[in-house]
């Protein structure tokens, strides 16, 4: 097993079971983290709030791996995370999404770069109508006319 998959199998782990003393262990202080929702974020501490809002929101937490590819510096996973809205979502953009009680699966992929024993980079995608229709938040699906 490379660094780069050590590091990210860590980082999926302790993002699953809150631990963020891990993160910050595993993080480079300086990383580059890019997420559908919050943009681009610079920093471990902007990361770990980031996380935060998950940990906070949703308990019973869980992800499993589908795939999973490695390189010389980057680990790739894609998955499926799994957890139930129990406490206020915290948006980007201060406002919360109240608890709704509803369980999630989201697929997910994320790539994860690593330098001199840390990640530097790390992009997460997921789809967040997905995540909306399954809180009942939104109806999903494609316009029609």
């Amino acid at each position: 097993m490379g660094q780069a998959r050590e590091l990210m199998d860590r980082g999926t782990r302790a993002g699953i079971a809150g631990d963020l003393d891990t993160l910050r262990e595993i993080y480079d202080p300086d990383v580059e983290v890019t997420t559908p929702d919050a943009g681009t974020l610079r920093g471990v501490e902007a990361f770990i709030e980031w996380n935060r809002g998950f940990i906070d929101a949703f308990s019973e937490r869980e992800y499993r791996l589908e795939r999973s590819l490695d390189t010389e510096d980057s680990a790739i996973d894609q998955g499926v995370f799994i957890g139930t809205h129990t406490e206020p979502l915290a948006l980007p953009d201060g406002t919360s999404i109240p608890p709704t009680g509803k369980q999630i699966q989201v697929r997910a992929v994320d790539i994860a770069t690593v330098s001199d024993g840390k990640i530097v980079r790390h992009d997460f995608y997921f789809d967040q109508l997905e995540m909306l229709t399954q809180l009942g938040l939104s109806q999903g699906g494609a316009p029609t006319t």
